[in-house]
Order: C-alpha cells, then sequence, then structure tokens
C-alpha cells in the first residue's frame, strides 16, 4: 500500500464514510493565503520543482536548517537542483512534522507521484516533475484549476499597486475568484518613525492624496479601502503580539502622528494609543462595508537577528509568543461593540495555551450574524494534526462546531492547496471517531452535513465574497 493511500488517517468505517462522501469533493475557498498576485496575473510557469516547492516556503527552510543544510542552499544563491536535493535529504528525518505528511500530498495530488521523497528518489522524482512542469497545465493558474479552488484571497499592503488584481479581474479567462485582502500592518508602526515616514510616502503616492496631517491621514487609509472593496475585497488581516487595548482621544494621536511625521519614534505606550486609534477607524470602516476581520495573534517575529539581518523578515525566524491575551483582547473586542464597529472577526492564536481563552473570550461578542465571532483553524506552528484537532475539539466544547467556517492554506506555495484534504481528513477522523464512540449520534445525514458545511459552505456564506 502506498503512504498517501485512499483512507489515509482515516482510522474507522466512519471516518472513511465522512471524508469520501461529505468532504472530499467539495471545492475550496481559500480565504488567506500569501499567494504572489502577480504570479496569478502573469499565469507563472515554473522551471523546476525547487522554485515551485522551496522559493518562499519558511516552514521547510527551517526544517533544511536543523538538518545542518548550509544557508545557501536554503535562502541563498545555491543551484536550485542542489537545494532541492537538500530538501530531499530533509525530509525522512520529519516523520511526525506536518511537512512529512503535506509533501507526499502534494507529489500525489499535484503530480501523481506515490514514491516517497528521498535522497535515493530525488533524482527520478526531480525529472518527473520537471517534465510535467513544462506543461501547461501546471502553470499558477493551471494548478488552481486542478483542485477547484472557487475564490482565494490574498494578503496586500494598501501601499502596493492593486495592478495584478485589476489585471486578473478583466481575465475572462480565469475562472477562480481572486480579491486582495486589506493587510495595515504598518499603519500605526509610528514606534519606528523612519520606517513610518517611508510607509506613509508611499501611501500618499498610491492613493493620490497629499498627507500633512492626521485627517489626511486617515482619508488616504479610506480611500485604499474603499479600492479595496471596488475590487471585491471583503476582507481584512492583521498581526498583533496583542490586542490594543489604550484608545486615546482623537487629539492624542494627532499629536502621536504629528511627532512621528517629524521623524520621532514613538515610545510604546503612544505607539499602542496610536494602533488602537487607527484599528477603531478601520473597524468603523470594515463594519460599514460588511467586511470581516481577521487577527493573528501572539507571533514574537525575528528573533534572529543574523537571519533578519541577511534575509529580512518571513525568514524562519518566528516563534510563539506567551503574553497575556485576556484582558487587553476583551478591552479591544468591547471598545469596537460600543462604538457598533465590530465587524465580522476571525481570531487566529499561535500560543495553544491561548486555545480556550480565544474561544470563550469571542463568544462574549456574538450577535448579528450567525458565526460572527469566529476563533480560526490552527496558525502556523499548530497547524498541524494536534494542533487542528485540539482547535475542533475546543471550538466544539465552547461553541458551535457546524457554524466554524473552515481551513485555508496561509501559504506562499500553489502546490498547497493539499492541505485542504489533509484538514477534511483530520476533521472526518475525528467526528468519525466521536460517531464510533457513541459521543454523537452515529447518524451519516447529520454529522455529514457539519462536515459538509466545514469544509466549504460554511466560509461561501460568512464571508460573502463576489462571485
Amino acid at each position: 500500500m502506498t503512504f498517501i493511500h485512499d483512507n489515509f488517517l482515516l482510522s474507522s468505517k466512519q471516518a472513511v464514510r465522512l471524508y469520501h462522501d461529505y468532504a472530499k469533493d467539495q471545492p475550496i475557498l481559500d480565504f488567506h493565503n500569501h499567494l504572489p498576485p502577480d504570479e496569478i496575473a502573469s499565469n507563472r510557469r515554473f522551471d523546476n520543482l525547487a522554485e515551485a516547492w522551496l522559493e518562499a516556503d519558511h516552514y521547510k527552510w527551517r526544517a533544511m536548517r536543523a538538518n545542518g543544510t548550509p544557508e545557501e542552499l536554503v535562502t541563498g544563491n545555491g543551484d536550485p537542483k542542489e537545494k532541492y536535493l537538500a530538501w530531499a535529504a530533509t525530509i525522512p528525518h520529519a516523520l511526525g512534522n506536518p511537512l512529512y505528511h503535506w509533501t507526499h500530498l502534494e507529489l500525489k495530488r499535484c503530480f501523481g507521484i506515490d514514491t516517497l521523497l528521498s535522497p535515493d528518489s530525488a533524482e527520478d522524482i526531480w525529472e518527473e516533475v520537471n517534465e510535467k512542469l513544462a506543461d501547461p497545465e501546471y502553470s499558477a493558474r493551471g494548478i488552481i484549476k486542478r483542485f477547484d479552488v472557487k475564490a482565494l484571497c490574498t494578503t496586500d499592503d494598501p501601499t502596493l499597486s492593486t495592478q495584478h488584481h485589476e489585471t486578473i479581474a478583466q481575465d475572462l479567462s480565469i475562472q477562480t475568484v481572486v480579491l486582495p485582502t486589506f493587510r495595515p500592518d504598518q499603519s500605526w508602526g509610528v514606534n519606528h518613525a523612519e520606517n513610518f515616514l517611508e510607509w506613509v510616502l508611499k501611501l500618499q503616492n498610491i492613493a493620490d492624496k497629499d498627507i500633512h496631517g492626521l485627517n489626511d491621514y486617515l482619508e488616504a487609509l479610506a480611500k485604499r479601502v474603499n479600492l479595496f472593496h471596488a475590487l471585491g475585497s471583503r476582507l481584512s488581516d492583521h498581526a498583533f503580539l496583542q490586542c490594543f487595548a489604550h484608545f486615546p482621544t482623537e487629539e492624542e494621536a494627532r499629536k502621536i502622528f504629528g511627532k512621528a511625521m517629524e521623524g520621532k519614534s514613538a515610545n510604546a505606550a503612544d505607539t499602542e494609543k496610536f494602533g488602537s486609534f487607527i484599528m477603531l477607524y478601520l473597524c468603523k470602516l470594515y463594519k460599514a462595508k460588511d467586511w470581516t476581520m481577521q487577527i493573528h495573534l501572539g507571533a514574537i517575529r525575528n528573533n534572529s537577528t543574523r537571519l533578519f539581518s541577511s534575509i529580512g523578515p518571513d525568514a524562519g525566524g518566528d516563534s510563539i509568543g506567551d503574553l497575556p491575551q485576556a484582558e487587553k483582547m476583551g478591552i479591544f473586542l468591547n471598545k469596537l461593540q460600543e462604538e457598533d464597529a465590530l465587524p465580522r472577526t476571525i481570531f487566529y492564536n499561535i500560543n495553544p495555551a491561548d486555545n480556550l481563552t480565544i474561544s470563550t473570550m469571542l463568544a462574549n461578542f456574538q450577535g448579528e450574524v450567525t458565526g460572527k465571532m469566529q476563533w480560526g483553524s490552527g496558525w502556523w506552528h499548530l497547524d498541524q494534526r494536534d494542533g487542528m484537532v485540539e482547535q475542533l475539539k475546543t471550538v466544539a466544547n465552547v461553541g458551535l462546531l457546524s457554524r466554524f467556517v473552515g481551513m485555508l492554506t496561509d501559504s506562499r506555495s500553489f502546490l498547497s492547496f493539499p492541505r485542504h484534504e489533509y484538514f477534511r481528513r483530520i476533521l472526518s477522523n475525528l467526528l468519525g471517531e466521536w460517531m464510533q464512540d457513541g459521543f454523537i449520534p452515529d447518524d451519516f445525514e447529520l454529522v455529514g452535513d457539519v462536515v459538509k458545511r466545514i469544509s466549504y459552505q460554511n466560509a461561501k456564506n460568512y464571508l460573502n465574497l463576489p462571485e
């Protein structure tokens, strides 16, 4: 039997039926990823497997470094084939890591290869995959089409051009809905005045709005929100170490902004005040447009100065943070609710110790629409079987599992869509186990409907994306 067989990860007859009859054939709505829109617009063709697999995957980079791979073959200027061979030498040591599963799911689903990747098989796999990549069906758009992706949402800084999204929207040959996501994390970065001024200048130019004071700045942000909305965007995305919870007066915010525009970096207290002010302003815009706000909470980024200095952000130097989350999260959400500025919201936490904290805090602010406050799927270091299972169990224990909006890839690779299959198998296996144990009814009509909705329909109904 091959490793990725029909009943991979399915340990009961109930799980097998739930997956094959209810989950397997659902389309994909990948509402959070980091795919480059320019590569969709240009329909990028990949010269080799190293390009498709290793160019921007910091998950793989971390594993390769742990295996002693020289940085030249991780993120450096090494030969692409040598980089691939270094990955092939790493993967046999990754048993139990989701990378092992993802790697072989991708080989199977993207290229029809059952062979386990290892130094012994690497050469043959390289040749077979590269031959297939030469076929137009394996272009960026071809891969998206192969996985029946109905819609995908990229992650986009508002100071960057939306030209590629405009090109995609006008190309009637692209059957998948491709939408931008508003990611303004630098909009409150007054603690680094030099970087903030550069970002404000970019915003001024792209929004065609002179920025002399706070009102101009807010108007420029609103112009970008309006443009994103016109392009079909219905999502924002934000990364916080902790939620902002110190809301200033407008006059205080104006002074903080003015000092930053003079090149004076704000201290931690004023940075939090400015972040609180900006988020309240943005959330009012999101709520008015019926957007969904995503918040990724708790990652400590760029821990290695050496990696950050030589490679930059997203190099594989980020970790789980262990800061307290409950009090600030409660203040933040309560303020938004009091100001009628709380949009549909999805929180993702990176620290498993925060599972019950996050899920129970969100429950305090439900209402208005079905499943308004969502606790998102296992994120980043929790994007593995145990992380997913614990997230699903916690949602069921303290919320409504049947209203959960499900999985996303959070990936920079076009080969990552099998992660949806991975999640659906884990979901089916968990619910099948509960059926077998009598924990929930052994009723396929009831439980199968939940599986179908979590796999696709809940996200479609919740996000209200243009079709």
